[in-house]
């Protein structure tokens, strides 16, 4: 019955929006996508699975579809490897990790992460950028981090804020029992909403608004109140005097990475130690296993944040990476409406063992994590208010709620005799209001969202050998000099990569049967090539620790002797591999 509530309120109140751009046939004017997928609705676990499965039936070149790991219910972490793989295999292309829905509650990541592989695929015939994209990229895409607690999301009751953890039972009040006194649906109806209990006038915390009874209002100073407000619906379970202490789980696994991590007492959900979760761990493995990832994305919600690191104040992020930041997250704010580009222990508050400060500051990839839904989408405007107005203001979502929604979002206050209160009222916003967006704005959310992951992938460094200058300098010696260009915002290698020699640097060589290599190295002044730094331990092959800059280039230099054709080789972790040909001439 539960699943039948929520299946009718994800088809919205009879509004179907029809896939935006869907690009795969055309017929009589009207785009016709080649996989229907309904943007209008959030789906469980099993469906998203099988949304991905689709994809793959449909675009056989381009999908490939693996498991990394199960998470503790045994659920499988299915990754969707995005490339067209007419044009190299994945692991021979940057690629760049997206992935949803960490904290079961935050759904529409798993959404907005389908949608991208989604709109590329049905675009990649028509959009030159969609096609460049993937032939030139691979996108890692897991929907859901925490298919456990989204599925519980689904299939319980809840409130907005529920079902955050994963399910492995955890003890939260310390009392050696485990998930013992969880939330409880009184009235049967499928949500997680809030009691209240009118008590003799002047003994209460609130009173009803006077313009609309459904709202409770803080009483202050000489003001009555007739009302205390109760907390979620549940009863005590377990007999301790407490209502809802010990609910399901209660981790986090956003605080499970390995960077900053800090034990419970500190950094709340953080778990036993970096990366106990099956479910992190299979990431973690997955992410080492594959070092040409230059670029992450994970979803969360809500809020309208474009967010990258640091976690904690102490932790410092060089200037040419914060440049690249700033200019991505700049950009980001104007295909986001309403979303805010943030640093987040500046802007929100500290994150310890988070995983967009892990993936940069251990293992050097450009990361970013975005909170989708920002308040003010719900008009379209700010009221003539900033930051969380429109949050707080109860008043303001019961507006919505009766003027957009006709009332589906809120449950009127209505009786119950609890066991332990007695006479109260239950009431409230259902859990699909706040933290989602209403169906109806559901597919410009993920539109979007995912195609700021497309213009961050867009900008992975793309590197060009261009063709060596050979320079004849007497006496059977000669020097090549080769030029290495980037036209990307970002560096071959960050500099988080190079400060800390995380991974392995970006590598140029030279190789010809008939030519003796005699000293290499890096040339900073292009006039005067002679002030080579001069690289003698291995000179056929030239390090560049600090990779190619964005929007910049490298020279390289060899001394060398011989004669014949030669190869230079350039080879990256996150960015794609190149090579030229030249010819020495008999000297």
């Amino acid at each position: 019955m539960k699943t039948m509530i929520w299946q009718a309120w994800a088809l919205g109140l009879g509004f179907v929006v029809m896939a935006s751009g869907a690009t795969a046939q055309v017929s009589g004017g009207q785009w016709q996508p080649k996989v229907e997928i309904p943007w209008n609705r959030y789906y469980r676990y099993d469906e998203l699975l099988q949304h991905m499965q689709s994809l793959k039936q449909a675009y056989p070149d381009f999908v490939e579809l693996e498991d990394i790991g199960k998470s503790t219910q045994g659920q499988p972490m299915r990754v969707l490897i995005l490339t067209d793989q007419r044009t190299g295999n994945h692991a021979s292309k940057p690629g760049m990790w997206v992935d949803g829905n960490v904290h079961g509650n935050e759904v529409q990541g798993g959404e907005a992460t389908i949608y991208l592989a989604w709109w590329l695929l049905e675009h990649a015939e028509t959009n030159p950028r969609a096609k460049a994209l993937l032939e030139s990229r691979t996108f890692y895409l897991l929907p859901s981090v925490n298919p456990d607690g989204r599925n519980h999301w689904f299939d319980a009751a809840n409130t907005p804020h529920s079902s955050r953890t994963g399910v492995q039972p955890t003890d939260n009040d310390q009392d050696g029992q485990f998930d013992e006194d969880p939330m409880d649906d009184l009235d049967g109806d499928g949500e997680i909403l809030t009691m209240r209990k009118k008590v003799p006038l002047g003994m209460g915390t609130h009173r009803l608004d006077r313009d609309d009874p459904r709202i409770l209002v803080p009483v202050e100073g000489d003001q009555k109140g007739d009302y205390i407000v109760l907390g979620q619906e549940g009863i005590d379970n377990d007999g301790d005097g407490r209502i809802n202490e010990d609910d399901l789980g209660g981790y986090d696994m956003n605080r499970n990475w390995p960077s900053d991590w800090q034990p419970n007492h500190i950094q709340y959900g953080a778990g036993d130690y970096p990366l106990c979760y099956p479910e992190t761990a299979c990431i973690a493995r997955f992410l080492y296993a594959h070092p040409n990832v230059a670029a992450v994305q994970s979803f969360h919600n809500s809020g309208g944040m474009i967010l990258r690191g640091p976690g904690e104040e102490s932790i410092r992020y060089p200037r040419e990476d914060i440049q690249v930041y700033d200019k991505l997250g700049q950009e980001g704010e104007l295909i986001l409406p309403f979303y805010r580009y943030m640093i987040i222990y500046k802007d929100l508050y500290n994150v310890h063992g988070g995983f967009v400060t892990w993936t940069y500051e251990s293992l050097g990839i450009y990361s970013f994590t975005n909170e989708l839904w920002a308040s003010p989408q719900y008009w379209g405007k700010d009221r003539e208010q900033t930051g969380n107005w429109f949050a707080t203001r109860t008043s303001q979502q019961l507006e919505f709620n009766d003027s957009v929604l006709l009332g589906d979002v809120f449950v009127d206050w209505h009786p119950f005799q609890h066991p332990t209160y007695g006479d109260i009222e239950i009431g409230g916003f259902k859990r699909q209001h706040g933290r989602v967006a209403p169906s109806f704005m559901i597919e410009e959310m993920l539109h979007r969202n995912a195609l700021f992951c497309a213009r961050h992938a867009e900008e992975i460094a793309e590197v060009t050998v261009e063709a060596p200058q050979v320079e004849d300098l007497g006496g059977g010696l000669a020097r090549i000099l080769v030029d290495l260009s980037n036209s990307k915002l970002m560096n071959s290698r960050s500099a988080m990569a190079a400060d800390h020699h995380i991974g392995v640097p970006d590598f140029v060589s030279l190789q010809g049967e008939g030519i003796q290599v005699l000293a290499s190295g890096l040339v900073a002044d292009r006039y005067h090539p002679e002030r080579m730094q001069a690289n003698v331990l291995e000179p056929g092959r030239v390090a560049l620790e600090a990779g190619v800059p964005g929007h910049g280039r490298v020279t390289v230099g060899w001394l060398v002797r011989g004669s014949g054709d030669f190869v230079v080789r350039y080879t990256a972790e996150k960015a794609a591999n190149r090579e030229i040909a030249g010819k020495l001439g008999q000297q």
